[in-house]
């Protein structure tokens, strides 16, 4: 059984577009922190489960994880959409490589020539270092999740800390696209957001508190 985890928080807006992207899902779980807005209804009314959590990406994801059925465990952002050839991908890796978790391609809903560019240091990225963040989706067995301490309570960089225990070589790509929002790029600017993202990446390496780095990560 493959369970969808995703956490919300007043993501009413793009909820409905990544619950439609999943629905071959066995279970849609939907984490939600708090949301003041429409989440919770939206999520409802498109099929999937809603568990209330504290706010943080890392508690939602601990709790979505928690209250989910299945024996494998899909974690996708409330704004990002599946590929259509997700479930293929995933089923093959589930049958194939059971002792390992898996990401998706990462790409950006911008046609902008920047998108192209990050979408690249993206890739190089999760093949060199093996260190895919969140917005790529993250397939994962209970067994392996359990194993290595699951996601930890903190606000942000849990991706990074969780990938970081599964380490490299149990990080494998599947043949699947997760598309999700270059909202925070176009604000911020190409330049600057990847600049940034990259020194939260550098101060985490470095030890410095996650609730330090989301100050920065704005």
């Amino acid at each position: 059984m493959l369970s969808v985890v995703i956490p919300a928080l007043n993501a009413a807006e793009t909820l409905p577009a990544t619950i439609v992207s999943v629905r071959r899902a066995d279970e849609i779980l939907v984490a939600d922190g708090g949301s003041t807005d429409a989440t919770a209804t939206v999520a409802q009314r498109e099929g999937a489960r809603v568990w209330r959590s504290p706010r943080g990406r890392g508690l939602q994801l601990h709790a979505g994880a928690s209250a989910a059925r299945g024996d494998w465990l899909l974690f996708v952002h409330a704004d990002t959409i599946l590929g259509p050839q997700w479930r293929e991908a995933a089923d093959r890796h589930m049958r194939e490589h059971g002792k390992k978790a898996a990401c998706l391609h990462l790409r950006l809903d911008s046609d902008a020539w920047q998108a192209r560019l990050v979408e690249i240091g993206v890739a190089l990225r999760v093949r060199i270092f093996g260190l895919p963040y969140g917005d790529q989706g993250l397939l994962i067995s209970r067994e392996l999740y359990d194993r290595i301490g699951g996601f930890r309570p903190i606000p942000l960089m849990e991706d990074v800390d969780l990938v970081r225990r599964l380490g490299r070589s149990r990080i494998a790509i599947l043949a699947a696209c997760a598309t999700t929002s270059a909202e925070r790029w176009k604000r911020n600017g190409w330049l600057s957001r990847s600049a940034r993202n990259l020194a939260c990446l550098l101060l985490f390496s470095l030890g410095a508190s996650p609730r330090r780095i989301a100050r920065l990560y704005g």
